[in-house]
């Protein structure tokens, strides 16, 4: 039978080297699902990884898909790194958007007359604060309690998304939107500025900029030290006086404000308004962007390049090729498998026993 050995020093190189292989992967996975269902292989792959690269407009779409992805990855690459596992980004990119759209509809009168770029600012804080309140849940409740984390994030992804299906069709539902569950449309004035002739807007910039913090962040500042070896060595950091509980705190609010602002330049970017789904799923997606980019902020920027590539992808196949809408979930899911397995295979080693 076959057992898995430890290896003695793992190479480096392939460990950098994994999200690469995986990638690889998930394409060869891709083309053999795409031959099962009688789809011309590489059609499908052109569609998945050429197609979207052909042009400006599929850039820019790119870019519109990243920046969800890459603000809430690097929250949660932050929280992984201090080994406190957040799966909650879906629900407090929910909350932050509800916190923005709510803001945006008290002062948004409808007439043309509001907004601007200081109301644009303060509907993205308010977004980040929303995220963050949310995340301070969690914390709480971990911190007061010692409650489990990832259950509770998890949990609370599905009140947040009830509690923006009850306000949409409700309090905030557009009067004269004839019985539709979304709020009215979002004056010009609290738009996110775009990209001349595209829908990139200014939330991929944002991204951008979280990602070189944290990785500033991370690299140059004691805080950083202090969150990484808390999570690396839990006992040693108690020994040298960090406090667990603040880095608990900190990261959870940090990655609850990233989500927030998520959420936030989504309805005030491609949306345009509040609707039952103002996501698809980044807040999860995220998760696999953060491993796959390592934990590290630059290389989440790359792995969020291709989580992006996954979704318009996706959208293509099934207008191109008649494939379900559930193809984006089967290639993030082959992409997190071969991940975890070139990780197993790099540690390990297969031995056969007699």
């Amino acid at each position: 039978m076959l057992e898995l050995i430890p290896r003695a020093e793992p190479s480096r190189r392939m460990v950098w080297l994994s999200p690469l292989m995986a990638v690889a992967l998930t394409a060869l996975c891709g083309v053999l699902m795409f031959m099962a269902v009688g789809k011309p292989p590489l059609d499908g792959l052109a569609v998945f990884f050429v197609e979207p690269l052909a042009s400006s407009h599929g850039w820019a779409e790119i870019g519109v898909k990243m920046a969800p992805l890459l603000l809430c990855a690097v929250g949660l690459a932050l929280c992984f790194r201090a080994n406190i596992f957040n799966i909650g980004a879906e629900g407090q990119l929910v909350v932050g958007a509800i916190a923005a759209g709510a803001f945006i509809l008290r002062f948004d009168d409808g007439t043309g007359g509001g907004g601007g770029p200081l109301m644009i600012a303060l509907a993205l804080l308010a977004g980040a604060l929303g995220g963050a309140a949310w995340a301070a849940l969690v914390a709480w409740l971990r911190d007061r309690y010692h409650a489990n984390e990832i259950l509770v994030s998890l949990m609370l992804v599905y009140v947040a998304q009830l509690l923006l299906s009850y306000l949409v069709h409700g309090v905030m539902r557009d009067p004269d939107g004839f019985g539709f569950p979304q709020s009215r449309l979002f004056d010009d004035g609290f738009l996110l500025p775009v990209w001349p002739g595209t829908r990139l807007h200014l939330g991929f910039g944002l991204a951008l900029v979280a990602a070189l913090a944290a990785w500033l962040l991370l690299s140059r500042l004691f805080a950083g030290y202090r969150l990484t070896v808390g999570g690396l060595a839990p006992l040693a950091a108690r020994y040298a006086g960090f406090s667990s509980r603040r880095a608990l705190w900190g990261c959870m609010l940090g990655s609850g404000a990233l989500a927030g602002v998520a959420g936030a330049c989504e309805i005030m970017g491609p949306i345009g308004q509040l609707t039952p789904s103002v996501s698809p799923g980044y807040g999860f997606a995220a998760i696999i962007v953060a491993f796959v980019g390592r934990l590290h902020p630059i290389g989440v920027i790359f792995a969020s390049f291709v989580m992006a590539l996954f979704y318009i992808g996706g959208e293509l196949s099934q207008t191109r090729l008649g494939m379900p809408e559930a193809i984006t979930g089967i290639f993030q899911g082959i992409l997190l498998f071969s991940l975890l397995a070139c990780d197993v295979l790099i540690h390990q080693r297969l031995r056969w026993r007699r």
